[in-house]
């Protein structure tokens, strides 16, 4: 009888150990992607290879014309128009509709892009496994 319980009392622990974790990562994964739009949102545009992962940007660099491209807008509109959860949880693709206000010519243009997060087991943070919005393609 009182192994069963310490049984028991083992299971839940781990239950709740379980839980905490996954709390964690929620909590993680919504103040990330909270920042990071608001550094879109903001036209923040040099912060944004921040949040890319390490091994994505290495593989994908971030060119100084692609930030100097996005220095011609300043974001009127982010607005998140579908989260996919990908890799079983591990991940999520939000796409995004983005409206950009082109301060050369006065015109505003909207594009779509998507943002695809992974969550880095090593680093306990999601990361950004995407580059920056496309600001030539066409509407």
């Amino acid at each position: 009888m009182r192994l069963i319980k310490l049984l028991i009392v083992v299971v839940l622990a781990l239950g709740l150990c379980a839980c905490a974790s996954s709390n964690k990562r929620d909590r993680t994964e919504t103040e990330i992607m909270d920042q990071y739009s608001a550094l879109v949102r903001w036209s923040q545009f040099d912060a944004m290879p921040d949040y890319m992962h390490p091994e994505w940007l290495m593989e994908n660099p971030v060119r100084d014309l692609d930030i100097e491209r996005l220095r011609q807008f300043r974001v009127t509109g982010y607005r998140v128009r579908q989260v996919i959860s990908v890799d079983e949880g591990n991940g999520v693709d939000r796409v995004i509709q983005l409206r950009l206000y082109h301060i050369h010519t006065a015109r505003e243009r909207e594009i779509q892009y998507l943002e695809s997060w992974r969550w880095d087991e090593e680093m306990e943070r999601w990361m950004l496994h995407s580059g920056l919005p496309d600001v030539t393609q066409a509407r």
